[in-house]
């Protein structure tokens, strides 16, 4: 059985196609092709394919791989009805949450309010706000945070006989 398909030509890092007529037991780089129909630059994104000889192959049984499918649609050649066009893959993004645009927007750092030199208008008012202050819990330090730390970090660790 004959295929259409594509070979490998080029430099390293700058690769060119030839659509080739081959059989389809051997492999592309093998040099015995049946014939060349044609060929695709995929950087310049230029094909020049010989349409005549591509509907001749193909009406008489050459199976085209999925690439010179869509190339020959692009193209232009009329493909019969057996050949079945190359489907659309659909390209399904595993970690949604860990995409940069799904991230909550960083915040910018607030700036300490300073004291302003304002006078008291209420002693009642100052009374209370000094009695919440003492009610409220104190907010540990960044020293005693880090110990804290360490002492949980110490206690998971299992110890060495």
């Amino acid at each position: 059985m004959l295929a259409i398909r594509m070979q490998r030509t080029g430099r390293k890092g700058h690769a060119m196609y030839r659509m080739i007529v081959q059989d389809s037991r051997r492999t592309p780089t093998s040099g015995r092709i049946v014939a060349l129909i044609g060929h695709h630059d995929p950087h310049a994104k230029t094909t020049q394919i010989v349409k005549d000889k591509a509907a001749y192959y193909l009406q008489n049984g050459a199976q085209p791989s999925p690439r010179a499918v869509r190339l020959l649609q692009a193209e232009g050649v009329t493909l019969p009805s057996w050949v079945q066009a190359a489907t659309v893959k659909s390209s399904a993004i595993r970690n949604q949450s860990k995409l940069r645009r799904n991230q909550p927007a960083a915040e910018a750092p607030v700036e300490a309010e300073l004291p302003t030199a304002e006078a008291p208008t209420d002693k009642v008012s100052d009374v209370a706000t000094a009695d919440e202050a003492t009610e409220s819990p104190a907010s540990p330090t960044d020293e005693q945070a880090a110990a804290d730390a360490s002492d949980k970090a110490v206690a998971d660790t299992p110890d060495k006989v």
